[in-house]
């Protein structure tokens, strides 16, 4: 099978089961600045999850498109990708264990053909110390479910990874882990957890290949192995415990269901392959690249810079269409870094390009597009396939440059051993890739102080981490009340905005943290201190004018005939959530939307009021500045 036969297979089994297909969200995070990117299919579901009612109902089904920038190091090995779509399944409140566990076996077994006598399943194993059970029921629905295909399905106990290596499988089929392997929740394990917290028990199905085991990796093979016998390809989260208080858990009131399946592994373990860039997603870059190289990608020597590039190239198309464009912070730079490592690995197999219509970059996209373009409307048009290749060619140019000059410090360098410094300083300063230095220095019989450079890397990473962490304290996603405040004045000022420079304003990003709020938004002009003065005149006046602030549920369509705003690029459900800003109060059966100040789609947290906005100073605008053509920058607070 396509990967798109696997996954509109997965949405038509859910649909006859009374789930109503959502859209996947962007790949940019929308009121979340805790994270660069959407890297999993229940980050976008998070407040429904935590209790917020989803205007699509209670059982829910999607395909989201996920990137994890933690990975691209990882990639030229069988299975680790950075971008990969998840296919999810949810109930709020619905169904639970019972009715989950079956779905997934029938939809692996009977639906995608998998071999049932391949696949193994875990459980959790409890925690005693929490007082927190040990998941029975999982494990039972999974024993009967083997049982009815005549597979027996032995029951074993492994606790850590480190102990599945000492004690192997021991003729095991479903395997009890701990809290490490099989807990789920925002903050790890139960102990970490804070009070008021949700988590959970999950169970995780594996595929076994059958290859044999790599005892480089420990004396015996587990499901949890990374020998590469078994792959995860889906994982059923239960929520169903809320941390109290004092340390001890409680069931929920509403248990939810939370399913994640990658579905290029699905892919894999349907052709039963382990290699994910032989499923046909990779395969028609990969062979684009077997044409024009004359190399193949069974030759060892080549193999790792072939999947590097059809991976990287189509997380690149999926960033370039959801609005990420190269530069060197933030998501621009991962963009930036994925597309000159694509263009390094091509130059690697020996093809280069001078023109846009040689560039193996822009044929890969042109491929990826067609491949994808009628599962995610963002790739269709003329448009869309012109702002990506454009965007791929132009940095492919830029890369080339830099190439050039980075060509020409190494040579400075090449009297003697390269130092952790001078690899460094090639790497920040030039854009040099550090592969480079390293094939640069073998060709010229140099030693690379590759442990010192990696060091420098590290300190570098964990202080960028940390700059992170400092800049997302208290982000929109802990629902804090300062956060909660700042996120409602941030609807009063694009309105202002909107009021005292033009009707053309509109919002093109935003960053809400408790200690400010950040939005970006379409203007080309500097504004003026009378501008500025303006627009903290009308904020601060609708915040004393004491406006309500109702959340109201309609059809999209009648959202958008209302003129309710919405970020540029994001996708929206059929049903959408919508804040309208005072005087009248709207309703679901009577949104009275005609006088309000301002209405946004949005998913929340708000005040109810705006007065609760200024309980302890004055919307003061702390910033404008520029950050791209036409693109304005404004950071505010509550001083």
């Amino acid at each position: 099978m396509t990967v798109n036969d696997i996954r509109e297979k997965y949405l038509q089994f859910y649909k006859s089961r009374g789930h109503t297909v959502i859209p996947s969200a962007s790949l940019v995070p929308q009121n979340d600045p805790t994270t660069l990117f959407t890297g999993s299919g229940m980050q976008p579901l998070v407040p429904y999850l935590l209790g917020e009612p989803h205007p699509k109902g209670v059982r829910l089904v999607n395909s989201q498109k996920c990137f994890r920038a933690e990975d691209i190091d990882e990639v030229g090995d069988n299975r680790h990708t950075t971008f990969f779509e998840m296919l999810g399944n949810w109930s709020l409140g619905d169904y639970f264990k019972e009715e989950q566990l079956p779905f997934v076996f029938e939809f692996l077994t009977k639906d995608i053909g998998i071999d049932a006598s391949r696949l193994y399943v875990t459980a959790f194993i409890g925690d005693e110390a929490n007082n927190v059970p040990r998941d029975t029921e999982s494990a039972e629905i999974w024993q009967r479910l083997f049982s009815e295909r005549g597979i027996d399905a032995e029951i074993r106990d492994v606790g850590s990874e480190a102990d599945g290596y000492r004690l192997g499988m021991r003729g095991g089929r479903i395997f009890y882990y701990n809290a490490k392997k099989n807990w789920w929740s925002r903050a790890g394990v139960p102990e970490n957890m804070p009070a008021g917290e949700p988590g959970g028990p999950d169970s995780e199905v594996f595929y076994d290949f059958g290859t044999p085991h790599d005892a480089k990796y420990g004396p015996e093979c587990h499901p949890n192995c990374d020998c590469g016998r078994f792959m995860e390809i889906g994982n059923s989260v239960f929520m169903q415990y809320i941390k109290q208080a004092d340390g001890s858990f409680a069931l929920l009131p509403k248990q939810n269901v939370d399913f994640g399946g990658g579905l290029e592994r699905i892919a894999a373990a349907e052709r039963g392959d382990s290699d994910v860039f032989k499923t046909d997603v990779f395969w028609d870059v990969i062979e684009l690249l077997e044409k024009f190289s004359g190399k193949e990608y069974a030759d060892s020597r080549y193999k790792r810079s072939f999947r590097i590039v059809a991976d990287h190239m189509r997380a690149a198309v999926f960033m370039l269409a959801d609005g990420v464009r190269p530069s060197n912070t933030e998501r621009g730079y991962v963009l930036r870094r994925l597309l000159r490592r694509a263009s390094q690995h091509v130059q690697k197999i020996g093809i280069a390009a001078e023109k846009t219509e040689d560039s193996m970059l822009v044929r890969a996209a042109i491929i990826l597009i067609e491949k994808y373009k009628q599962a995610y409307s963002e790739l269709e048009g003329e448009t869309a396939y012109q702002d990506i290749t454009s965007e791929i060619w132009k940095e492919e140019l830029q890369f080339a440059r830099t190439l050039e000059s980075g060509m020409r410090e190494f040579e400075k360098l090449s009297d003697g051993p390269i130092t952790a410094e001078s690899a460094y300083m090639l790497f920040t300063t030039y854009g040099f890739p550090f592969e480079m230095t390293q094939e640069l220095a073998i060709e010229r019989g140099l030693s690379v102080d590759s442990a010192g450079f990696y060091e420098r890397m590290k300190t570098h990473q964990e202080l960028s981490r940390a700059g992170a962490e400092q800049k997302f304290k208290g982000g929109l996603a802990d629902h804090s009340e300062k956060t909660t405040r700042l996120h409602t004045a941030h609807h009063l000022l694009l309105k202002a905005l909107q009021i005292v420079l033009g009707p053309h304003v509109k919002q093109r990003g935003s960053n809400i943290t408790s200690e400010r709020l950040r939005i970006d938004f379409s203007h080309g002009e500097k504004m003026t201190k009378e501008q500025i003065a303006d627009v903290e005149r009308i904020v601060n006046e609708r915040i004393q004018d004491a406006l309500p602030v109702v959340r109201s549920t309609l059809p999209k369509e009648e959202a958008e005939m209302l003129g309710a705003e919405h970020e540029f690029g994001a996708k929206y459900p059929d049903m959408v959530s919508v804040y309208s800003v005072g005087p009248i109060a709207a309703s679901q059966e009577n949104p009275l939307f005609t006088d309000a100040y301002s209405i946004e789609f949005c998913g929340g947290p708000h005040v109810s009021n705006t007065k609760e906005i200024g309980t302890d100073g004055v919307f003061k605008i702390q910033k404008e500045e520029a950050v791209a053509s036409g693109i304005r920058r404004i950071k505010a607070v509550i001083a």
